[in-house]
């Protein structure tokens, strides 16, 4: 079992940006003091829900400010930018660090990010299939052409190629953020793991895992990458002497945040969205998720693991918003919990 945590430079109120960032840069630089295997990195425009716009160019920055502990993306948000130059970051990101960075992909949603990058809402919709492709394709061939409906361009050579790394791995690590049957099919038909979020539980989760299974191997994809697949599942952790003192710290501050937060989207189209209730949503991930002691956090970890097959975790380390309470419970998730789960 490989536990990370999750980054989401959530603007908490009253909160400043540069403090958000602050606060997101130290938690993952105490992550890779205190032992974690992964710091995984969100990406969102122009909301305080998170405040990282690039979550591959705060990856280059802890690559090089960490030796050991991988970095990933969770996730690139592929709809709002071209498969070609992200996957040309993400060879950058690769060669330089030694092996270390791993590139999670999702569909985003149809916010008004499509409108400002000039995408359009058919990148969402419509074209994430033939994106993913055209990305997969650039991390894996030495040379590429595109003929498909929506990207079209001569064969090119892959500079920087993935495989020119001095490590064994032939290219960065490939996850797909995954909410929905049609995306779990996508996933498992390129025989890519899948980042699961932390709005499910552990019985959903399981059912996601089973069905990217089925399609994998109908599919054809080899047993060995089946069994091996190392899916993330993202969650939220909160340590403390007693539960109900990790759930305060909580439920005293994620409400507000989720509340600017989600409420700060704009759907491109002006279609309706329904918002969670902030403090309803806080309290199931309260009871989903590793909130509590550290004993029973590393029980609910090991639970999860094993009801699920899920392999690895992505902890939302942040739900405080305060820095000094969050470098504390990453160094007590290292101290404390991870040694019960090796």
């Amino acid at each position: 079992m490989r536990v990370g945590s999750f980054v989401l430079a959530a603007q908490f109120p009253g909160q400043g940006q540069g403090e958000a960032l602050h606060r997101a840069v130290r938690s993952a630089e105490v992550a890779e003091e205190a032992g974690l295997d992964a710091v995984w990195l969100a990406e969102h425009h122009f909301v305080p829900y998170g405040i990282c716009p690039s979550a591959v160019t705060l990856a280059a920055l802890l690559l090089g400010r960490t030796r050991r502990i991988r970095v990933g993306t969770a996730v690139s948000v592929l709809p709002t930018t071209h498969p070609v130059t992200l996957g040309e970051q993400a060879a950058l990101l690769h060669l330089t660090s030694g092996g270390r960075f791993s590139l999670g992909v999702g569909r985003g949603g149809p916010w008004v990010d499509l409108e400002v990058f000039g995408t359009g809402l058919d990148a969402y919709e419509k074209r994430f299939p033939e994106s993913l492709d055209l990305l997969v394709r650039w991390l894996r061939e030495a040379r590429v052409s595109a003929a498909g409906e929506h990207f079209v361009f001569r064969e090119v050579p892959v500079v920087p190629r993935p495989s020119e790394s001095l490590t064994d791995a032939a290219g960065p690590e490939m996850l797909v953020a995954c909410t929905s049957p049609a995306t779990v099919r996508l996933a498992a038909e390129r025989g890519l793991p899948m980042l699961l979020g932390m709005h499910v539980g552990d019985e959903e989760k399981a059912e996601m895992l089973a069905l990217w299974r089925r399609h994998a191997r109908a599919a054809g994809r080899p047993a060995e990458e089946i069994r091996d697949a190392a899916h993330v599942s993202a969650g939220v952790c909160q340590i403390a002497d007693r539960r109900t003192d990790a759930a305060e710290a909580l439920l005293k501050a994620m409400p507000g945040w989720l509340r600017q937060g989600l409420d700060a989207h704009v759907t491109v189209d002006g279609r309706e969205r329904r918002m969670r209730d902030p403090l309803a949503y806080t309290e199931l991930l309260c009871g989903l998720h590793p909130v509590g002691t550290p004993r029973l956090c590393a029980d609910r970890l090991a639970a999860t693991a094993e009801r699920t097959g899920v392999s690895r975790f992505a902890l939302l380390v942040e739900g405080s918003g305060d820095l000094a309470a969050t470098e504390e419970n990453v160094r007590r998730l290292g101290a404390e919990v991870l040694p019960q789960l090796r």
